[in-house]
């Protein structure tokens, strides 16, 4: 009921005799006294037809979106361990929306709905971690010990990132930053050695 209340502004609008009738295409007859030929109606304008996009008739065209980073960004994606994608799908988190992306200024981890971005100078300290104990490392975590932030995918291993200033990634706002993030992407070391290239604080 709250979604409907809320889209009273245009979301819906009542179609009166039936789909691509536009008023006035039809009309009350009136009665004659006198048989005679019926006055004829008034033909209605044909509507022209919207465009529909390439790719497939009727398709609606899409915008695509992209993530604002300064300088051009190299992506390593996440590695997925087979027996946890179904769970981790169930929250939004797929090859598609995980991975890291680096830049000269800036390090950008997306985690299907989660994020971190933080300037590449904060960063203090890059370590190749793994294996973990499963139940320990897959989907978004938070260390008891040091609020941590771990974004898992795979029990194998991953790349540990330490930050100069706590960032915030699993919740907005002041009250939860991290004073690192561990990525389980599928080739650590080759992280590693980009974050430790130019750039690197």
């Amino acid at each position: 009921m709250g979604e409907l209340a809320g889209r009273d502004g245009g979301g819906f609008r009542a179609v009166l005799g039936g789909p691509g009738v536009s008023p006035g295409a039809y009309r009350v007859r009136p009665r004659h006294d006198r048989p005679g030929p019926a006055p004829a109606r008034r033909p209605t304008p044909a509507r022209a037809a919207r465009p529909a996009a390439a790719g497939r008739p009727g398709a609606t065209a899409h915008r695509p979106t992209r993530c604002a980073m300064t300088g051009a960004a190299t992506r390593f994606p996440f590695r997925f361990d087979p027996v946890f994608r179904p769970a981790l799908a169930l929250l939004g988190v797929r090859p598609a929306t995980a991975w890291v992306a680096v830049t000269d200024r800036e390090v950008l981890i997306r985690y299907g709905p989660w994020r971190l971005r933080t300037e590449r100078s904060n960063l203090t300290a890059a370590e190749l971690t793994g294996p973990y104990r499963w139940w320990r490392a897959i989907g978004p975590r938070v260390s008891m010990a040091d609020r941590g932030v771990t974004f898992g995918s795979s029990a194998a291993g991953g790349l540990c990132l330490r930050f100069g200033v706590p960032v915030p990634a699993l919740a907005p706002g002041p009250w939860l930053r991290h004073p690192g993030a561990t990525v389980t992407v599928a080739d650590p070391p080759a992280l590693a050695r980009v974050l430790a290239g130019p750039g690197a604080s």
